[in-house]
């Protein structure tokens, strides 16, 4: 007998199942293929089923519903005052708890809260109440950060056995030395990082982990560092010792002499009248300004071999504060701060790798010819608001200086610029001097200069003598605001793109005023004696990037006329009307209005009506430039 292929392969597949047998692998009425939902509390996000995130709720309470499997739990910035144990134990996976910004008191936070916590690796409780830190911190722990409280006391177990802890964050409390234990951190031998910065404490505390690499104690009463309280902390790379109490007294040869990987070390806003002993050679940063330094003895500085920046700044070295060759044994050194003390002349003999020089408000009155010989890779040099007077610059005192970019000389008494100025300067600031004259062969050579401050001097048209621009083909920015201007200076350099006038006497700006600057972007002739029509319709014509036109501050509103935008400009705004800064107009730009044929658009700029500001959005800024209004498509 022969079975068809249908009734063979009912008999191979066996009985059909009986009522109550069911197929487990298949879908039933009702059933989804997807995987049950995550449990979440109520307005927190889960993004992950070991990430739980109730960040900026507001919550007053706990939240509940918390699955056991969390292993990072975000409660930040909400309205908690206590953490309930029986929610909190039975967390056992938790390895980040994030309770920053809260109002969680100590009373708030029981003893036991963290005991069944035996995976928390990252614990950040600054910005709550606690007026004593937890008496136990599991022994997991890697990062604890309990800044921002008022915190008054630790425990021996806060801090201590915790083998795995690198950073400990205690700054803005109120610890004093009395609330740290003696053994807080024994047992945690591999702490890198203690902020105990903005607190109590009225010595540096003994015991601290010889691992520290990186310790903060700013902002302290700290008036002494005890003999050997340093010496085992022999990994330490930056110390923070800044804005407290110490004087010469608090410091001894041993303090700082163990520390053979140190690096970086503040000891500015303090009381001290000569810089510390004992330095160690790997030190590369020392911050010594605001103290009360008379004089730097050699000695002090010759173990320190290897410094690259000094900070001298705001003491009281005078005329004999910086003895020639006292700081020749730093040979390293690339930057060199002594603004704000009272010296005399460039102190001599400074090394001669130096590229930094910072000196204004001092008291100096000259330059010579060899002041400055020594230092022939200097870049940076900052003489400003000193006592200069041009009959005591020698011509030859900036020569040897052929590295120098940037050349500060503003608020001085100088009545013409200097001579001799090295052809590798990109900035020269001579704002706020007396200035009288601008003569072409000093400025002859300069023609990579890019930035020109000449503001606040008492130059006049009369004063600029034919030819002073024909060197400077490269310079973009010019200030020559708040002198005694009478008109647009001719002539200008090509590349100008910034240029200041604003605080002059300039009364009319002819059609030919800018010919030579095609490049110019920005124009500045706020507070002259412009009138509505004291800018002839010409003047503007081939300055195709022209953005920023300001005129507010003169008698009357002025009248502006732009050419059409550049056609491959990709931004336009008004068919393409370049857009005016009007922050100080204090309106909006009224429509514009057609002009004659081929002269452009027209817009008049208002600088009384409408007080109301609006805001300016800018795409670049300038020190001098109130704004750069962006253009929009």
């Amino acid at each position: 007998m022969r079975l068809s292929l249908p009734l063979l392969l009912l008999l191979l597949s066996g009985p059909p199942p009986t009522s109550g047998m069911e197929d487990a692998a298949f879908p039933h009425l009702g059933e989804s293929l997807q995987p049950p939902p995550r449990a979440c509390p109520l307005r927190c996000f889960c993004p992950r089923a070991d990430t739980v995130d109730c960040n900026g709720l507001d919550l007053q309470v706990f939240p509940d519903n918390i699955t056991r499997a969390a292993q990072h739990l975000s409660l930040q910035n909400n309205q908690l005052q206590e953490l309930p144990y029986n929610e909190l134990s039975r967390l056992s996976s938790l390895r980040t708890l994030n309770l920053h910004n809260n109002l969680i008191s100590s009373e708030g936070l029981p003893d036991e809260a963290f005991e069944s916590l035996t995976q928390l690796q990252h614990i950040y409780v600054a910005h709550n109440k606690l007026s004593v830190a937890p008496q136990f911190l599991p022994r997991s722990l890697r990062v604890a950060d309990l800044a921002a409280n008022q915190v008054t006391e630790i425990f021996p177990l806060t801090f201590g056995e915790k083998p795995a802890l690198r950073s400990v964050y205690l700054h803005n409390n109120r610890l004093s030395n009395a609330g740290l234990p003696p053994d807080a951190f024994h047992g945690s031998e591999a702490v890198a990082t203690l902020s105990l910065s903005s607190n109590r404490l009225s010595y540096l505390p003994p015991s601290l982990p010889p691992s520290l690499e990186r310790l903060h104690l700013q902002n302290n009463l700290i008036s002494k560092v005890p003999r050997g309280a340093l010496s085992r902390q022999t990994h330490l790379r930056e110390l923070y010792l800044q804005h407290n109490q110490l004087t010469d007294s608090g410091l001894d040869a041993t303090t700082f002499s163990k520390l053979q990987h140190l690096e970086y070390l503040d000891l500015s806003h303090n009381q001290l009248a000569s810089v510390p002993a004992g330095l160690p050679r790997t030190l590369a940063v020392l911050h010594l300004g605001r103290n009360r330094i008379r004089w730097v003895e050699a000695a002090r500085l010759r173990g320190a071999r290897g410094l690259r920046y000094l900070l001298l700044q705001h003491n009281q070295l005078g005329a004999t504060g910086l003895p020639a060759g006292a700081l020749r044994p730093l040979r390293r050194l690339h930057t060199l701060h002594l603004y704000g003390n009272r010296l005399e002349r460039v102190p001599p003999a400074l090394p001669r790798r130096l590229r930094a020089l910072v000196l204004p408000h001092n008291h100096m009155t000259a330059l010579g010819a060899r002041d400055l010989a020594g230092m022939p890779g200097l870049a940076e040099l900052n003489l400003a608001y000193n006592r200069l007077v041009s009959a005591r610059v020698h011509r030859r005192a900036f020569r040897p200086l052929r590295a120098l970019r940037s050349l500060d000389l503003a608020g001085n008494q100088l009545t013409r610029v200097p001579g001799g100025l090295p052809g590798s300067l990109h900035t020269l600031r001579l704002q706020r001097n007396q200035l009288r004259t601008l003569e072409p062969e000093l400025l002859a050579g300069l023609d990579q200069l890019r930035e020109l401050s000449l503001a606040h001097n008492r130059l006049r048209i009369g004063d600029i003598g034919p030819g002073t621009w024909h060197e400077l083909q490269a310079l973009q920015v010019l200030d020559l605001s708040h002198n005694e201007l009478s008109f647009v200076p001719p002539d200008l350099p090509e590349a100008l793109e910034e240029l200041h006038l604003q605080g002059n006497r300039i009364s009319h700006v002819g059609a030919e005023a800018f010919l030579s600057t095609p490049r110019l972007r920005a124009l500045f002739l706020r507070a002259n004696r412009l009138h509505m029509t004291s800018i002839e319709p010409e003047a503007f014509l081939g300055l195709l990037h022209l953005s920023v036109v300001d005129t507010a501050g003169n008698p009357e509103q002025v009248l502006v006329r732009l050419p059409p935008a550049a056609p491959r400009q990709p931004r336009v705004l008004r068919a393409g009307l370049p857009e005016l800064c009007r922050r100080e107009a204090g309106t909006r730009a009224p429509p514009p209005h057609t002009g004659r044929p081929g002269r452009g658009r027209s817009v008049q700029l208002a600088h009384q009506a409408h007080r109301q500001r609006q805001p300016c959005r800018t795409h670049g800024h300038t020190p001098r430039s109130p704004c750069r209004w962006r253009q929009q498509q």
